[in-house]
């Protein structure tokens, strides 16, 4: 049996090829009315087709079962290797990811190839998806060149705490991730930053060194015994239990005010006892300056009232 369609140059049948057209479709199907069986080995040719595509989504869901177990099994491996090289915490937290992701991406090109997809094909039109993707995500992909340039020029690392001077963002670096950083504040509240923005911006590591410099300014009076003030507040900083022996201690005048003498202390501390050895000498100077008579002033005014007799 045949079937036959004649069309013209310009795509659209003339009357006598549509007439001949209605001819052979009315002739075949009084053929088929004639051997039904027609269908019949018609659809028994169709199912092994239907078998063979079945077959595929078996081997293809098989295959992805067993390369989703593979891919963790390596990620897995890949993470031992880098525990036991002691990586960095914000280079596992960024490559293990992107490895697992590109992992998965091989994977589908692997089943694609399974039905007669050509790999290039299925490249060209992710480049091409790409293109677009990436005029559309510009704000994404720099922030996705952010995170290496940080994991590369290692500006900070999990468990540093920074102050990011462009927004005044601050607190311990918890996590970096493909496209942001999370910072975990000193009331527990977590921030997240774009990476591009840290790598594009100004930003202060206060514990990036070992040992921070302590700075407490203090203000006498006039009338006070400069000399024993300095004794007096020396005695005080270097009684602290915080402060590094081998650094030297400095107590100086560092400006003669309108109402005070102010005085500067200067300590040098390990980072991890910054703050509370600072509030401690603080309230150490303060009870050590009432204890010598060393008045700290303040602010007064002085009301006169006359009463006209």
């Amino acid at each position: 049996m045949q079937w036959n369609i004649f069309a013209t140059t310009d795509g659209f049948p003339s009357a006598t090829e549509t007439l001949e057209i209605l001819s052979n479709t009315q002739e075949n199907l009084q053929e088929v009315a004639k051997n039904p069986g027609m269908i019949r080995t018609w659809l028994e040719g169709l199912v092994p087709e239907v078998l063979n595509f079945a077959l595929q989504i078996v081997i293809a869901i098989v295959i992805y079962i067993i390369g989703g177990k593979i891919i963790r099994i390596i990620v897995k491996m890949v993470r031992r290797s880098m525990d036991r090289a002691d990586a960095d915490e914000g280079v596992r937290q960024f490559v293990l990811p992107v490895l697992k992701y590109a992992l998965y991406v091989l994977l589908i090109f692997a089943i694609l190839g399974l039905f007669g997809i050509a790999t290039t094909s299925a490249v060209a039109v992710l480049g091409s998806a790409g293109v677009a993707i990436g005029l559309a995500w510009q704000g994404s992909l720099a922030n996705f060149a952010g995170g290496v340039l940080i994991l590369l020029l290692k500006p900070f690392k999990v468990g540093d705490y920074i102050v990011e001077d462009a927004g005044k963002n601050e607190g311990t670096v918890k996590e970096i991730t493909i496209c942001y950083t999370k910072l975990v504040s000193a009331d527990n509240k977590v921030i997240v930053i774009p990476n591009g923005t840290l790598s594009n911006s100004s930003l202060t590591n206060v514990t990036a060194m070992d040992k921070r410099r302590i700075d407490i300014a203090v203000g006498i009076s006039y009338e006070a015994d400069l000399r024993k003030a300095k004794e007096v507040l020396r005695h005080t900083a270097e009684s602290d239990p915080a402060r590094l022996p081998e650094e030297e201690t400095v107590v100086f005048v560092d400006k003669l005010d309108e109402s005070s003498v102010n005085m500067g202390i200067r300590i040098w501390v390990r980072t991890e006892d910054y703050w509370t050895a600072k509030w401690r000498l603080t309230e150490s100077v303060k009870y050590a300056l009432d204890e010598n008579g060393i008045v700290i002033p303040y602010p007064q005014l002085e009301v006169q009232v006359k009463q006209n007799m």
